[in-house]
């Protein structure tokens, strides 16, 4: 007699009873707002009291998707949701209707190569294998947006690959650019947790000239590198000319506020093919990077 295979569980999954309790017979007590399961009482999860719980979740659901779909590791693109593709640089000035909108659509005109760049960048990155043990490496992951998000997330596509799209919730609408994987299109509420997605893959970040969102994104994980809490990854910073002139980064050295060797976390960078150069003999001279360290050795 073969041995006796014990279940799995004992208890229903709650997938099981929310089926059930959608045919509970409608009764005052059931009608309640108390009696509804609470996983599915929306109004009692959008509570003050339960945004501890929306944190984890908004932490938790992305994290298994992207374990489900065997992302081993990703590379991240920061940039402007205003850059214009260049084919449609001209008509962003056609469009201006005063001497400063056309001096800012000329401005704009001129990163829209960064456009190119991004989606070069992201296409060779996109013709990594996967690893021995299948999880694919350097997916590409932008902020699933527009312009330099969108080129990004168009490059992988270009070569047949999975992209990610890390959306957010605005004011105003903004929707994933058609390149993003719809299974990896994730929309979250806070911005803490969609930045931390942002890093917890990330094996190379590039970012291109941008606005507010990109400086928090880059200063952020500047800040993280130098304080020992995330491991040296490459950096690659496009636009030495926009960013030299909107930051003084040697100034900073300068007045002693960041040491000299801080500057070093930044590769400066204009050509997709350079950058990925660096970034390949970077992970060939450190196959395996030491861990972050908490604190200093005794």
């Amino acid at each position: 007699m073969a041995d006796p295979i014990p279940p799995k569980r004992i208890f229903p999954s709650s997938k099981i009873d929310a089926q059930a309790a959608a045919h509970v017979p409608s009764i005052p007590q059931t009608e309640s707002e108390a009696y509804k399961l609470a996983f599915q009482d929306l109004d009692f999860l959008l509570r003050e009291d339960l945004r501890p719980v929306r944190f984890q979740l908004e932490l938790l659901k992305p994290e298994l998707f992207l374990n489900e779909a065997k992302i081993g590791s990703t590379f991240v693109f920061y940039g402007s949701a205003r850059i214009p593709e260049p084919a449609m640089a001209d008509a962003l000035i056609e469009a201006a209707t005063n001497d400063e909108q056309v001096r800012i659509a000329e401005r704009l005109k001129a990163k829209s190569p960064y456009y190119d760049a991004a989606r070069k960048l992201a296409r060779l990155a996109s013709t990594c294998d996967c690893d021995s043990e299948g999880l694919r490496q350097f997916v590409v992951c932008s902020g699933g947006g527009p312009s330099i998000m969108e080129a990004a997330n168009r490059g992988a596509w270009d070569e047949g690959q999975d992209t990610i799209g890390l959306n957010i919730v605005l004011a105003h609408e903004q929707l994933p650019n058609r390149y993003v994987t719809p299974e990896l299109s994730f929309q979250f509420h806070y911005f803490a947790l969609r930045k931390m997605h942002f890093l917890l893959r990330a094996r190379a970040v590039a970012v291109f000239p941008g606005g507010f969102g990109t400086f928090d994104e880059l200063f952020e994980l500047l800040t993280l590198i130098q304080t020992g809490k995330v491991r040296p990854l490459p950096i690659l910073l496009f636009g030495k000319e926009f960013w030299t002139k909107v930051v003084d980064f040697q100034a900073l050295a300068d007045e002693g506020v960041i040491s000299p060797h801080d500057l070093d976390l930044i590769h400066w960078s204009e050509d997709a093919d350079e950058a990925w150069d660096y970034v390949t003999r970077y992970y060939e001279a450190n196959p395996h990077p030491q861990p972050v360290q908490t604190a200093p050795p005794e």
